[in-house]
């Protein structure tokens, strides 16, 4: 089975397939996201990517979002108004004639992370910030750490998202993302906590022992372990 793996951004759109075993056979591919950002917009643009890759049996789509059976309930970055309640599950099936998966980004991604062991949380720093947390391999419910007050009123997006980046500069930036890590080791008493996200490359501190960091390509990748059911809630 080859999967179609797509990762859904708020500044790009990223795909590849998968093989048997999880492998990229092609390079992944890469669109900005269209603006705006509604399902009839970001629906073609997949479309697009996947003219460009081999055949594929299935697809697996990473969201940034809270996804519930597949539909989506949040949408900070693109427009919670536009998809709250959307099935983009039945629309992908639909829109390939193919078996769909869809699930929180964040969590998509931890699946191409994770050992398996312990207690595993994974941070992505990219546009916002998405969260998933792991109970010895299994996802557990979902937490939106991104929009929960973090400092006086900032959220975590707002305190170590894109923007505080952009502003702060790496140095300071890179300090707020060690805070975010203790208040989150104080928080869920990890065993291991990874840092994901296109952001992650521009960490300019010294990490913990048991902190590490993911390649961007682990989005793609934990498409594969999206299909395999011991990993579900």
């Amino acid at each position: 089975m080859k999967t179609l793996a797509i990762d859904i951004g708020g500044t790009g759109l990223k795909s590849s397939v998968l093989d048997e075993q999880g492998n990229m056979i092609v390079d992944r591919v890469r669109l900005p996201t269209p603006h705006p950002s509604r399902p009839k917009d970001i629906l073609p643009a997949i479309a697009s990517l996947a003219r460009q890759l081999p055949d594929f049996d299935r697809i697996s789509a990473g969201f940034p979002g809270v996804v519930r059976g597949g539909k989506i309930v949040t949408a900070p970055h693109l427009g919670t108004k536009a998809w709250k309640g959307f099935d983009l599950q039945h629309a992908l099936a639909t829109q390939f004639g193919k078996p769909a998966r869809v699930e929180n980004d964040a969590e998509v991604q931890g699946l191409g992370i994770i050992t398996g062991q312990g207690l595993e949380v994974v941070l992505t720093l990219g546009t916002g910030i998405g969260s998933a947390i792991f109970d010895n391999g299994r996802m557990t419910p979902h937490l939106e750490l991104a929009h929960h007050p973090i400092h006086k009123s900032a959220t975590y997006d707002d305190y170590i998202g894109d923007r505080a980046r952009k502003k702060l500069g790496k140095k300071k930036w890179s300090d707020r993302v060690l805070r975010t890590i203790d208040i989150v080791r104080t928080l869920l008493n990890f065993d291991t906590l990874y840092l994901g996200g296109g952001n992650s490359a521009n960490l300019t501190i010294r990490l913990p022992a048991n902190v590490k960091t993911a390649s961007n390509d682990e989005g793609i990748l934990g498409g594969f372990r999206l299909w395999d059911d011991l990993h579900g809630r």
